[in-house]
Parts: structure tokens; sequence; C-alpha cells
């Protein structure tokens, strides 16, 4: 009799520790999923924010289509990407034609002197930052998230609960590098 209590309190124990485990694991899942979406809310913002600034731009450089079809694409790939890797690279790249667009710009004076282009170049890097703080703050809970299911004792169950790593919000390879910009 008392074997048999003792097993059924090592069962009950060990039923609570997996759930407890499971919930942890839910919750850090659900924390990077929250995370990704409110970098996806200040990507659409600054999405919103591009076709103003490209309109503004080519009354002043119309001669600058190549440099305005490079963002007018850039932000297309962001808004038809499907899964949140893609969307990552689309919007490294993206960052990257914005630089060249906004070096563009300061080769016109009348341009720069705007206040709406002033205004929406405010906004854009506002919205740069928001998304700059949303990044570390995505690939800090992806950290946690995933060193949460490499690690004993989850590690144990956590892949045949169905939990799978989480990529980071990662730079282009070309990100650190200036874009080349040509009058």
């Amino acid at each position: 009799m008392t074997a048999v209590i003792i097993v059924v309190a090592i069962a009950v124990v060990l039923i609570v520790f997996i759930i407890a485990l499971y919930n942890k694991l839910v919750k850090l899942r659900n924390m990077v999923d929250n995370a990704w979406a409110q970098i996806d809310v200040q990507l659409q913002r600054r999405l919103d924010l591009i076709p103003n600034v490209v309109e503004t731009v080519k009354g002043y450089a119309q001669h600058e289509s190549a440099t305005l079809d490079a963002v007018t694409q850039a932000r297309a790939a962001v808004a038809n990407a499907n899964t949140p890797e893609g969307r990552m690279g689309a919007n490294n790249h993206l960052t990257e034609t914005l630089k060249s667009l906004f070096a563009v710009a300061e080769a016109y004076p009348d341009l720069k002197a705007n206040a709406n282009f002033q205004q929406l170049q405010a906004e854009l890097s506002n919205t740069e930052d928001k998304i700059s703080y949303m990044r570390q703050s995505f690939n800090d809970t992806v950290m946690k998230y995933n060193t949460a299911i490499q690690t004993f004792p989850a590690v144990l169950l956590a892949g045949a609960m169905g939990f799978k790593e989480r990529p980071n919000f990662a730079a282009d390879e070309g990100a650190s590098t200036a874009p080349k910009v040509t009058f």
C-alpha cells in the first residue's frame, strides 16, 4: 500500500512538473509572437509613411527616379513578404534604400528646407528608432525562449511538445556598409 502511494505521489509530482513546464514554454512562445507583432506594428507605420516621403522627394528630385524606384520596390517586397524571416530580410533591404533616399535628399537644399519633408523625415526617424528598440526586445525575448527550450529539463520534452527554436532578427550582411550614392 505504501509503495502505491509513493508511486502515485511521484506520478502526480511529475504531471504537475510537466504541466508547469509546458505552461512556461507556451508563455515564452507567446511572448516571442507578441514581440514580433510589436515590430510588425512599427514596420507598418514605416510602410505607411514611405509613399509620402517618396512623393515629396519626387517633387524636388525628379531625375533621381532610380533611387525612388528602389525605395518603392523595397516597400512592395516588405508588404508582400509572408513569413517573419521574409519580412526581416525585406525590411533590412528597405532600411538600406531609405538611407540612399535620404542621402539623395542631402543634395537638394530646397527639399531639405521643405517643412513637409522635414516632418516626414522626423517621423520616419522616430519610427526607425522604435523599430530598433523593438528588434532588440524581440531578440531578447527569442533568446529567453530558445534558452528555455534548449536547457535541461525542458530540452527533454520541448521537441515532443512542438516547441521549435526561433530565429533572431538579424541585420543583412551589408548593413554595416554605408550606401553608395552618386549624383
